[in-house]
């Protein structure tokens, strides 16, 4: 199905960049402008030019490998995904589809010579918010969306992502040079990261929509009081009240079924001590939905519910969304792409949504964009068990080539 030699080393190189930055719970933690980053760039553009791709650097550190076209070199087709992880995070999301950009190009060459366009391979970034609370920052630079003002946004030792570019190199006055007039469209080749594709028997997955996020913050006054002297009847008990919130979201969220979720990652309770009741908790909810009338359905029920209890329970609630990012359609004509591609191959394709965020749902809006998974091995994503096996990349690497060329040549 490849025919490229290039394409063999996929596997290699997929470990190599997974012992850049490892951690001693054996997963990784790469996070943009830090030694373990520049360490897998410089790893990545000797592969690019292995492959025989020009190698550039733009202004907020994006790394591109390039194959010129013959007819229409200044017009695009760009792929690839992120280089940083979450904390203790696995080796495939992101980097595979770099990978897989790089060897695609290069069988795209060997195969098919230079297309009219050019095609292009990156390595994102900053997608993962992991160091700074900004996400997508190397995606955002390309569209003109990264302003100076959020290059003052700092880590949790203090340091700005101003700071942090000045300390690999990098102006930050200069980030506006990163941003793409030039790009036609964007495919980006990725893990699932969910099992919808392994449970329901199919090698490749299409993506849609990449799935609407909102993360709310939801805080509960009640009134402390002493844990042994003070009547359950009396009580005014903020953990009892939150804890029944969650609970009740968990299971409207459920009813609505698939592909609706709703998660609560963190609860914090004040003053915390052992004995006491608790007079206020902290907690927060991020809920996802792909159909934009369904994700305000769904706030409207979260709101509801915490109100409802509160009151209940002779409570003050208020919820705070401080996230917020829309249903991202992909482009009718790439998903078409894609689509004819895998049925040339005689490859089954699901269409579905994609339940995590990417940079393509950034690029989306100025380009044509598309999205192409292979599954996840149990569906785990985001931790040292994170794994596709070779078998099951290799359908998906065809498809990207053939849709690569298709693209560049229309």
């Amino acid at each position: 199905m490849l025919k490229t030699p290039l394409a063999r080393r996929l596997p290699v190189w997929i470990e190599e960049l997974g012992q850049i930055g490892r951690t001693e719970a054996d997963g990784l933690w790469r996070t943009p402008y830090t030694p373990a980053d520049t360490q897998a760039q410089d790893a990545v553009a000797g592969w690019m030019q292995q492959a025989g791709l020009e190698v550039r650097r733009d202004a907020v550190g994006n790394l591109f490998g390039r194959l010129p076209g013959t007819t229409r070199p200044d017009e695009v087709i760009l792929t690839g995904s992120h280089l940083d992880t979450v904390r203790n995070g696995g080796k495939y999301d992101g980097g595979l589809g770099i990978l897989a950009g790089i060897v695609m190009l290069a069988e795209v060459l060997e195969t098919s010579g230079r297309p009219a366009r050019s095609l292009e391979v990156v390595a994102l970034v900053g997608e993962e918010g992991s160091r700074f609370p900004l996400a997508f920052i190397g995606s955002k630079a390309i569209t003109g969306e990264l302003s100076p003002e959020e290059l003052e946004i700092r880590d949790a030792e203090g340091i700005s992502i101003a700071g942090a570019m000045r300390g690999v190199g990098l102006d930050p006055s200069r980030i506006q040079e990163a941003r793409r007039s030039d790009l036609r469209g964007f495919l980006e080749f990725h893990i699932e990261q969910g099992r919808i594709l392994q449970d329901q028997g199919y090698p490749l997955g299409i993506v849609h929509t990449i799935t609407g996020i909102r993360q709310a913050c939801v805080l509960v006054d009640g009134r402390p009081d002493h844990a042994g002297t003070t009547p359950m009847t009396s009580r005014r008990d903020a953990m009892l009240g939150a804890a029944e919130m969650v609970l009740r979201i968990a299971e409207q969220i459920t009813a609505l079924g698939h592909p609706a979720v709703a998660t609560t990652g963190r609860l914090q309770a004040r003053p915390g001590g052992v004995n006491v009741v608790a007079e206020q908790v902290e907690f927060t909810v991020d809920f996802r939905h792909p159909d934009p009338a369904v994700l305000e359905r769904m706030a409207a029920m979260i709101r509801g519910t915490c109100e409802e209890v509160a009151q209940r329970r002779r409570l003050a609630s208020t919820l705070h969304v401080f996230l917020e990012h829309p249903p991202v359609p992909m482009s009718p004509e790439v998903q078409a792409a894609l689509q004819a591609s895998a049925e040339e191959l005689g490859l089954k394709a699901l269409s579905m949504a994609s339940g995590a965020g990417h940079d393509a749902m950034v690029l989306a809006g100025r380009i044509p964009v598309g999205m192409l998974f292979v599954p996840s091995r149990e569906g785990r994503s985001h931790c040292p068990d994170e794994f596709t096996p070779e078998g099951e990349i290799v359908p998906g690497l065809a498809v990207l080539a053939r849709t690569l060329h298709r693209l560049a040549t229309v």
